[in-house]
């Protein structure tokens, strides 16, 4: 059953509230693409977010170094050729500014590629992926502008811009007529930043949307890990067993709260950034993890279990 839509931004883009983010498809370094998982676990997983209603999947052309794009390309691809009169998926990614970057030029020539690479002739949403310096923000703004203006792209968003950064890149694309439609950055119950910074009570007051990703804290709030069982790879140094230890009195509650509507600690830690007014963006490696988020929204913690997580989360 199709999930209920949302705007995205001001603009008149229909998103579910809750999108799939594509980073883990192609990553062999942080997340072990092609050994625990294949093409075909990633191909489950974006069929089964299209069964379950979910509408958009969020990439960039740094994941998995293009091998990202290109398989979601081809997803999208095969499923408007198999139903051509269903609403194609909608497609976001993502320009890197690197520092040899310098030119509008060199955005679009970047553009184009990623294009190709999914095969697509506009894509639903591009977004500075970073605020990096030597390049204005203002002129990556102006990039993007053009990019509506010529067809290339649907809407414009950034990613990781802080309150400052992201009202200057509203203000430079608000004067060419453009809404600026997202900030992607991290939230979650284990990374609340947007919240003291103000930038998400901004996002709501401008009408900009914003897009959590790592909403699961890389799958620390799932339940999955303890301190007698972290996380492997790279995580491990992050997620260590003292902080994993730390984090559990939350994730207990989590898991009672989820206990009352029959959900997994995931589909509360969702469902609280839905409750919050952002869009997560969870990733899925398999139809198993891709149903799971699947299913967090459609239903609604209330306020007072909203506040429960917010004082657990503040205690650590």
């Amino acid at each position: 059953m199709p999930a209920d839509l949302i705007p995205l931004g001001k603009t008149d883009i229909q998103i579910t509230p809750l999108g799939i983010g594509t980073w883990q498809w192609g990553d062999r370094v942080m997340w072990g693409y092609g050994k625990t998982y294949t093409d075909a676990d990633v191909q489950a997983a974006f069929q089964t977010s299209l069964d379950h209603g979910l509408n958009w999947f969020d990439t960039a052309e740094v994941y998995g170094l293009g091998i990202s794009e290109r398989l979601l390309g081809q997803y999208v691809r095969a499923v408007k050729g198999e139903t051509a009169a269903a609403p194609a998926p909608l497609v976001a990614t993502k320009f890197f500014p690197f520092p040899w970057r310098l030119t509008k030029a060199q955005f679009r020539r970047t553009l184009k590629g990623s294009l190709n690479r999914l095969g697509m002739k506009c894509v639903d949403l591009y977004q500075i992926h970073w605020p990096f310096p030597p390049v204005s923000i203002e002129t990556w703004a102006e990039a993007l502008a053009d990019a509506v203006s010529d067809g290339l792209i649907r809407s414009a968003g950034v990613s990781n811009y802080n309150l400052e950064q992201m009202l200057r890149a509203d203000i430079a694309l608000g004067k060419r007529g453009v809404p600026l439609a997202s900030n992607q950055v991290p939230y979650s119950l284990l990374d609340r930043r947007v919240e003291r910074s103000g930038l998400l009570s901004q996002c709501v007051q401008r009408g900009i949307t914003l897009i959590a990703y790592s909403p699961l804290a890389q799958g620390m709030l799932s339940g999955k890990y303890t301190p007698e069982k972290p996380p492997s790879g790279i995580r491990a140094r992050r997620y260590n067993p003292a902080y994993l230890a730390k984090i559990q009195p939350l994730v207990q509650l989590l898991r009672q709260i989820g206990q009352e509507y029959g959900k997994t600690p995931s589909q509360v830690a969702l469902n609280w950034v839905v409750c919050k007014s952002a869009v997560p963006i969870p990733g899925a490696r398999n139809a198993r993890h891709a149903e799971e988020n699947a299913a967090a929204i459609g239903w609604r913690l209330t306020a007072e279990q909203v506040a429960a997580l917010d004082r657990a989360s503040d205690q650590l």
